[in-house]
């Protein structure tokens, strides 16, 4: 007969396998601490209340169509994106040197003036207002252009004297805005005021000219147009080939004339259109 005797000891495998199955335990209860269950609706919750990195849109006028600037062509004029369609725009009641136009010379401030707009509203969205008009004969869009509700584009170019005011009625609705700025950019001195293009302003004589030819036309006729702004009274003279010669209109009962020469209407007084 088999004498009883104390346990035997537990074998080296029933250790191990009785070690594991607590070691499970464990981390089990290690996850639940980590991860409590979700109650219904926390996801949403958190995500409704997650800040967002993006900035409101700006404000503009009443009555204004946002758009994107994709391109900027010059000081005056961009180009825009409505709803998936892209536009030109063309900056009313402003007018800048000239920079693209290949028949001419880039204007004195020309280049500076591009840079202002570009620095101004490449890649925003801004706020086009409409005037009167529409388009233009070039069918680009006539707008007043804001950054934001206080800010407009036209204006800024206006008083920083990258741009000068011209009126082209009927769209005129900022105009008198426009003349008080230029008036303070002149008297200021600033840009296209200032003493490097006032210098420059006059033409230089390219040669002499046949006797009895005028310029541009080669004849006596004169083609000069002699042009004075109904809002500032300022005299601007148009030569053939300029950005208004073919849409400005002489009455000479109001004080304009016409010219055989640049420098013939230099001495009377008129400046050169800076387009």
């Amino acid at each position: 007969m088999r004498k009883l005797g104390p346990p035997t000891a537990p074998t080296t495998a029933v250790l191990v396998i009785t070690a594991a199955i607590l070691a499970l335990f464990v981390l089990a209860a290690c996850e639940d601490e980590a991860h409590p269950q979700d109650t219904p609706g926390a996801t949403q919750t958190a995500a409704r209340t997650a800040p967002t990195a993006s900035l409101p849109p700006p404000s503009f006028p009443d009555g204004t169509t946002p758009a994107l600037v994709v391109r900027v062509v010059d000081g005056d004029t961009i180009e825009v994106e409505v709803e998936g369609e892209t536009y030109k725009v063309r900056y009313i009641g402003i007018d800048t040197p000239e920079t693209v136009d290949p028949r001419r010379p880039v204007g004195c401030f020309g280049e500076e003036a591009s840079a202002a707009n570009r620095a101004l509203v490449e890649g925003l969205i801004v706020g086009l207002e409409g005037d009167v008009s529409d388009t233009d004969t070039f069918g680009r869009l006539l707008r007043y252009v804001w950054l934001n509700s206080q800010e407009m584009v036209n204006a800024i170019l206006v008083r920083d004297g990258y741009a000068q005011a011209s009126a082209y009625p009927p769209d005129v609705r900022y105009q008198e805005f426009f003349d008080g700025l230029e008036a303070g950019a002149r008297s200021a001195g600033r840009g296209l005021w200032g003493p490097v293009c006032l210098e420059t302003s006059a033409p230089t004589p390219a040669g002499s000219p046949a006797e009895g030819a005028c310029d541009y036309s080669g004849t006596s006729e004169a083609v000069i147009k002699g042009n004075i702004s109904t809002n500032s009274g300022e005299k601007i003279f148009h030569v053939p080939g300029g950005g208004f010669y073919e849409q400005t209109v002489i009455d000479e009962a109001a004080g304009e004339r016409w010219f055989c020469s640049e420098s013939d209407a230099v001495a009377a007084g008129w400046r050169i259109s800076l387009r």
